[in-house]
């Protein structure tokens, strides 16, 4: 370091070589410095060291001769400055800037009372000048927050203080807070205050406040989250109104009626108190007793009249009839002769007598007469009315009284209430599952018409349905389709398909010896897991049931010639095609088709459900077949480019063109800890034989409707309701469990056994559960047989993970447990022939003919695969023989259940402006309608 004494002999040595310079130009430089200090034009500001990368502090002045750092009070050596110089061009003063290095290590070794600090000093002929002092810190954010938000459950209404500080760090840390993941502002909400102490306050609780808390901490070095906080605000039950007294239940004397009250007013919500008191109020009443109505004495005669008579009366008041009693019995006027029978008739009258009795003989004859010709008439109608309705057929009639009769029904994709929620008074239906929009059965997705149920054509294994498709209709295609049952599978040159009503009345028959008389088929086992369909030259499409699973015959990829019967089946064996040591799982359902020796000209589209997260690019997901030593080798990874086959892979779907028939399985392997399944929660309860006794099943099951079907035909056996509707939980690959508790249970109306109201599942369990649904059971008893309503919460969760609750709000019923359900699930699973495409054949021709050869104006099947959205693993399409046809087949399969051809019209209107402005001349109407029409 430079001592004082140094610099002093440095500044009088520049001033002796000011001093000794005669020049006018010097000698007016010398004017201006001798009335100037130094003047700092930047003075060092405070700095952080972030990690080990050194700071660097800057000072510039003018005029200055020299400019050294002081650090802690020493001098910084000459050597570690970086000093650069100028000249004013406007005042010819000299600016001189100095630059130091303040490195890591150099602030850990200084132990003083303050910080590390440096300032700066200018010398000038005049003297000096110290600049400000800057302080240097090295900047850190520690791990563990000093205070947390804590989760809470606050009523509706109140206010709710989360407190969150921040952890100890250099500058201090800014705090921001976080709902299920998006920031929270308190300018655009203001009912939310962030600004206190780093605290979240909300004045007055919202339903939709509910939800996951976060305090983030932030600095120049690093972030910080702390734990999140769960705020669930719950509503308390009120009650509603009073009704009406009711009327008393007893028609005399004393007897009760009552009137109720529910706890509506509003409901309890995510958690709330119950309605505190009786629901039913009771009163005694007083019913009057009827009176009976009775004869007061008879009134005096009356005078004789004229005609020889006399009259008198009597009035039913005594008593009066009243309340409902009875009118006296009796005639009130009586009459009688008055002269002792001395007062005669006329002989007028006497002689006209006769002739009105005579009269009264022919009008009753005649009205006799008429009424039997009357009679007759009606039989004769009848007989022939019964006579016309026997050429219907005896079978149809049979069957309506087989049945009792059937109802209409059609199914709709969009959510209309989930007929599998328990109603108080109506046993719910669990034969079909409603949660999914994957392929159910074709009346669904592609009819408008009602037709009956399936239960109807179960007696009758010969009838062909016939269903007329609308939507193709105002295409100007009148092509009907046939369903059929299955039959065993042949191939049979055309000409030679033989009697398919025989084939399928003799199936029937077959199977009706092997099913106990009285029991649906469909009661005795598991739900149909396979489908079976015949197809030829036209294609079609095949579906199981309820399962997410279908797959679709493309239009000539059958000969002309030939025949196929095809089938479909998921496989409902324990082993499956993922490794050994777990680092894959099954995300789909292993589903076969084929026969084997299936011959097509052209791949065919399959349609898998999987439960996977593909939100983010978290997973390796391939496809994989089963050899013939029941091995299973992979076909292609999603992600990579394949000739062999192509995979569309969607949220909830993955839709597959094969040319091989056989096993085919989604596996997956997690690449990192953020990947995650969907898993499909639901709660069904029973009351159990004993009437006291309340079982309440929890499943967790992979989100396909595969896996919650199996769910579904296990609960229909034991005569579960579906209390609240399924929802989805994503379940990361974190290695933490999955807990199931129960909570808020009335503790003054039911009971349940100690330390069984959380079960737990571990994480292998819940990763590897290949499509087997995992169930959890709470038994809960009542205190009295009065209590028939229950509320409770369940929560499903994975440890440091997400959660969904299941509000439960419900009357229990004592039901008699059945088999199976009234109704059966849809068995129409095969569609042949044009409606079973959205595209009508006239129409793809023509697409397929415009894009399979690339021509001058750029209209090639690249383009209109890229406007459909389909721009990966375009090498595939390029081997097949057209490429646009099989781009279309694809684009059937992607939209069977929803959507119509106005994103495919759309597509290539969006191609025709773009030929438009490529072209140099304009394009004509003409061109556009014979091209894309």
């Amino acid at each position: 370091l430079m001592t004082t004494t140094s610099l002093q002999l440095s500044l009088n040595s520049e001033c002796n070589f000011f001093a000794g310079s005669r020049t006018d130009g010097l000698q007016h430089s010398q004017s201006a410095l001798s009335g100037t200090l130094p003047h700092f034009l930047q003075e060092p500001d405070d700095a952080y060291i972030i990690k080990s990368n050194p700071i660097k502090l800057r000072c510039r002045a003018q005029p200055a001769l020299q400019i050294f750092f002081k650090c802690n009070g020493e001098w910084v050596h000459q050597n570690q400055h970086t000093a650069m110089e100028h000249a004013d061009q406007g005042t010819g003063l000299k600016i001189r800037e100095v630059m130091i290095n303040v490195s890591r290590q150099q602030v850990e070794d200084f132990h003083g009372p303050e910080d590390y600090w440096c300032l700066c000093v200018a010398w000038s002929h005049l003297g000096t000048s110290k600049s400000r002092k800057a302080t240097v810190r090295i900047a850190y954010l520690r791990k563990n927050f000093e205070q947390e938000p804590q989760g809470k459950e606050v009523p509706i209404k109140s206010m709710i203080v989360l407190h969150c500080r921040p952890p100890e760090g250099v500058p201090a840390a800014e705090v921001e807070w976080l709902k299920n993941e998006e920031p929270i502002s308190s300018l655009e909400d203001d009912n939310i205050d962030t600004r206190a102490s780093h605290n979240l306050i909300i004045s007055l609780a919202r339903l939709s406040d509910s939800g996951n808390y976060t305090c983030l901490a932030s600095n120049i070095v690093a972030k910080r989250r702390s734990a999140t906080a769960t705020v669930i605000v719950f509503v308390n039950g009120g009650w509603s109104s009073w009704t009406d007294w009711s009327e008393c239940n007893v028609r005399c004397g004393r007897g009760v009626q009552k009137r109720s009250r529910t706890c509506t007013n509003p409901a309890p919500l995510n958690g709330g108190a119950f309605c505190e008191g009786m629901s039913v109020q009771k009163s005694t009443c007083n019913a009057p007793c009827p009176v009976d109505g009775g004869w007061s004495e008879w009134s005096q005669w009356a005078e004789c009249s004229t005609e020889c008579e006399r009259h008198r009366s009597r009035d039913c008041s005594a008593p009066e009839p009243k309340h409902g009693g009875q009118l006296c019995d009796g005639a009130a006027l009586d009459t009688e002769n008055c002269t002792g029978g001395l007062c005669t008739q006329s002989e007028s009258s006497s002689s006209s007598s006769p002739g009105i009795e005579g009269n009264n003989d022919v009008a009753l004859y005649s009205g006799l007469a008429v009424g039997l010709v009357t009679m007759v008439l009606l039989i004769a109608a009848f007989m022939l009315y019964r006579r016309n309705q026997s050429e219907y057929g005896v079978d149809v009639i049979d069957s309506s009284a087989l049945t009792g009769g059937f109802q209409s029904f059609s199914f709709k994709t969009a959510r209309q209430g989930n007929p599998l929620l328990m109603n108080s008074s109506i046993q719910p239906d669990l034969t079909v599952s409603r949660t999914y929009t994957s392929p159910i059965c074709f009346p669904d997705s592609m009819d408008k018409e009602l037709i009956s149920e399936p239960s109807l054509f179960d007696p009758l294994p010969d009838l062909k349905v016939k269903v007329q498709s609308s939507f193709m209709v105002s295409l100007g295609v009148s092509d009907r389709a046939e369903y059929h049952v299955k039959s065993p599978p042949q191939t049979f040159p055309r000409g030679l398909v033989p009697d398919r009503s025989a084939v399928e009345t003799l199936d029937r028959k077959e199977k009706s010896l092997l099913i106990p008389q009285g029991l649906n088929p469909s009661c005795t086992s598991r739900p149909l897991l396979r489908t079976d369909g015949v197809f030829g030259h036209a294609g079609g499409r095949l579906v199981v049931p309820n399962t997410g699973v279908s797959l679709l015959v493309p239009h000539s990829a059958i000969a002309e010639d030939t025949t196929w019967e095809l089938h479909m089946i998921i496989s409902q064996e324990d082993t499956g095609p993922q490794s050994e040591d777990d680092s894959e799982v099954l995300l789909s359902p292993s589903v076969t088709y084929g026969p084997p020796g299936l011959d097509l000209s052209c791949p065919i589209s399959m349609t898998i459900a999987h439960c996977a997260d593909v939100s983010a690019a978290d997973w390796s997901i391939r496809l994989k077949r089963q050899t013939q030593d029941s091995g299973w080798e992979e076909v292609m990874t999603v992600d990579e480019e394949s000739v062999s086959c192509y995979c569309q892979l969607e949220s909830q779907c993955c839709h597959l063109l094969v040319n091989r028939p056989g096993r085919y399985a989604l596996v997956g392997e997690a690449l990192t800890q953020a990947a995650g399944k969907r898993l499909k929660v639901a709660a069904f309860g029973s009351m159990e034989p004993d009437a006291v006794s309340y079982s309440l099943r929890v499943y967790c099951v992979d989100d396909t409707p595969h896996a919650f079907q199996e769910v579904v035909s296990l609960e229909r056996g034991q005569g579960g309701r579906l209390l609240e509707e399924p929802k989805t939980l994503l379940f990361r690959r974190s290695s933490f469990s999955l807990q199931v508790s129960i909570q808020d249970v009335p503790q003054f109306l039911w009971s349940i056994k100690p330390f069984t109201t959380c079960q737990e599942f571990t994480f292998s369990q819940v990763w590897c559960s290949n499509q087997t649904p995992l169930q959890c059971a709470f038994s809960l008893e009542r205190f009295s047989p009065a209590a028939n309503q229950l509320s409770c919460k369940i929560s499903v969760r994975q440890v440091k993970g997400h959660e969904q609750i299941l509000q439960v709000y419900t009357t229990v019923t004592e039901v008699v447990k059945h088999s199976c359900s009234d109704h059966s699930d849809c068995t129409i699973t095969s569609q042949t022939g044009s409606r079973a495409f959205k595209i009508p054949p006239s129409i793809r021709q023509r697409i397929c003919a415009t894009f399979d050869t690339a021509n001058a104006k750029g209209k090639d099947w690249q383009l209109l695969a890229q406007k459909l959205n389909i721009e990966r693993n375009l090498c595939y399409f390029a081997q097949q023989a057209s490429p646009s046809a099989v781009i279309l087949n694809l684009w059937e399969a992607q939209h069977q259940e929803k959507g119509d051809l106005d994103s495919l019209a759309r597509a290539l209107e969006e191609i025709s402006k773009v030929h438009c402005k490529s072209s140099a001349s304009s394009c004509s109407n003409e061109d556009l309608d014979s091209d894309y029409t």
